[in-house]
């Protein structure tokens, strides 16, 4: 197969597997905590040209599942006031927290956290929109984002 097709189908699949394609997801890491590709692989648990493969889709998946809740934790961590407000030590600190974790993945569970009812994350959500809207959304996303509908669900609890 040509190279050219292996990309398409290999980012075909990432949207299928990842819910959009993981370049997209990796890339909104690296602008979003300021760092380097290569610094974000080694907070990842992952080689450099490995990541690089993963997100020019010249490889489909993430083999270790550990890695994927590495990224999956930094994509949360986004969310919190501090880090989207782009204060350099709450950045480090969440960028150390991830490197240093040693998140468990079973077969039946993909544990990377769970966010507690108090987390920043849904008080955030709780400062940017009514109860109302909030479960608005969520409705909306359920189909094709589940895990945030369910995020925006907990949020417009207000619990």
């Amino acid at each position: 197969m040509e190279d050219h097709k292996i990309v398409q189908r290999n980012i075909a699949l990432q949207r299928e597997w990842y819910g959009e394609p993981l370049g997209d997801r990796v890339r909104r890491l690296v602008v979003a905590f300021d760092i380097s590709q290569a610094f974000l692989a080694e907070v990842l648990g992952i080689s450099a040209p490995m990541l690089s493969q993963v997100m020019s889709g010249r490889r489909a998946k993430i083999g270790n599942p550990v890695v994927l809740a590495r990224m999956i934790m930094l994509e949360r961590k986004i969310l919190s006031p501090d880090v989207a407000a782009g204060n350099p030590a709450a950045m480090r600190a969440a960028l150390e927290d991830v490197r240093d974790s040693r998140p468990t993945v079973g077969r039946d569970s993909f544990p990377v956290g769970a966010v507690p009812e108090d987390s920043t994350v849904l008080f955030a959500l709780r400062e940017v929109a009514e109860d109302a809207e909030l479960a608005e959304a969520a409705d909306r996303l359920d189909e094709d984002f589940p895990a945030i509908a369910d995020l925006l669900r907990k949020a417009s609890k207000g619990t």
